[in-house]
């Protein structure tokens, strides 16, 4: 069975009607979210369903609970629904009974489980994509990303956006699906009566104090000016910025560099010279940006442009616990490197 996304769901979640267990799995909480309140409405329509859902913490739920409320009749309409969050211990620990259960279903209860990790080659997956429904929750890249992004604004915004302004703001927010819905949002107030999202909107924007503060101190950093640049780190982090959520908005913008850095370095491996501001096109760094790109990768030179991949997997394995170092130490070190001299 082919694995059904969360963006192709929401694009046309009619198509795939709720089973009697459902799984919401994957990194991306955005699309988590946004595909619990998609299947919960198509239990439910616009009732808000209170006296026939349920909700448990994955980590505290036993499976007797669950299994007696996917049992009780529904109090109103014809289906309960029951929903465990952050199902991952629960699932640990009740993998056996799920298997069971899999197999041999409730016919009134609706089990949705939301969980970050769902290996397919266990049994429990492997039933569940036979009896059940089975939605990945990974968020888009590249061309997936922008191409949502597009269709996500008309579906969700009613607003039009073309390819080339989702990659722009794509490019000034990072690849945070929730954090591009945010700014979306606000982009479709501003629209006029064509609905229709401009460049210009999305510059005069700029994504918030937040978005527009993590760009300039990365910008900052790129440029040398550690002193300043560490400076908005602690003003994010005073604001509660999520750490992890930073280093995706850094990431997007780096990882471009690293590639660019990884392309001239071939093509110098194969007897071929490639300038810097071709390697960035070929990277998709657009024609609006590419001016700063090339002055912060020619700072950076080859052999930190080269190590750009290790230090941010470095540093996303450090912020997920592999690491004791507090988290603004490990986004501190990050830019402290990018800002060193050459």
């Amino acid at each position: 069975m082919a694995k059904l996304r969360a963006i192709e769901y929401l694009a046309q979640p009619d198509k795939h009607p709720p089973k009697p267990v459902c799984v919401a799995f994957g990194d991306d909480l955005f699309l988590r979210r946004q595909v619990l309140l998609g299947l919960r409405h198509a239990v439910f329509g616009d009732d808000e369903g209170d006296f026939s859902l349920t909700n448990f913490e994955g980590s505290t739920a036993e499976f007797r609970e669950v299994a007696e409320e996917l049992m009780t009749l529904a109090m109103f309409g014809s289906r309960r629904l029951v929903v465990v969050d952050g199902a991952d211990e629960f699932v640990s620990r009740f993998r056996a009974e799920l298997e069971d259960y899999v197999a041999r279903p409730g016919r009134s209860g609706i089990l949705l489980m939301d969980v970050k990790s769902w290996p397919s080659n266990t049994r429990l997956a492997k039933a569940v994509d036979a009896q059940g429904l089975a939605i990945d929750c990974g968020a888009p890249s590249g061309r997936d990303l922008t191409t949502w992004l597009s269709s996500w604004a008309k579906q969700t915004h009613k607003t039009q956006l073309s390819p080339s302004t989702a990659d722009m703001l794509v490019e000034m927010i990072g690849p945070e699906l929730g954090l591009l819905d945010q700014e979306l949002a606000k982009l479709a107030l501003m629209a006029g009566n064509d609905k229709k999202i401009t460049p210009e909107m999305v510059q005069k924007m700029g994504g918030g104090w937040r978005a527009k503060t993590t760009w300039v101190m990365l910008d900052l950093a790129l440029d040398g000016n550690a002193t300043e640049a560490l400076r908005q780190i602690d003003r994010l982090l005073a604001d509660n910025e999520a750490p992890v959520g930073l280093l995706a908005q850094i990431s997007a913008s780096l990882r471009r560099l690293a590639a660019a850095t990884r392309l001239i370095l071939q093509s110098e491996a194969a007897g071929r010279r490639m300038g810097v501001g071709p390697a960035l096109q070929q990277t998709g760094i657009k024609s609006f940006f590419l001016k700063k790109a090339e002055n912060q990768l020619r700072r950076l030179g080859r052999q930190r442009g080269s190590q750009i991949y290790r230090w941010l997997l470095e540093a996303d394995l450090d912020l997920k616990g592999d690491s004791q170092m507090p988290p603004r130490l490990i986004l501190e070190r990050l830019i402290v490197r990018l800002a060193a001299p050459a």
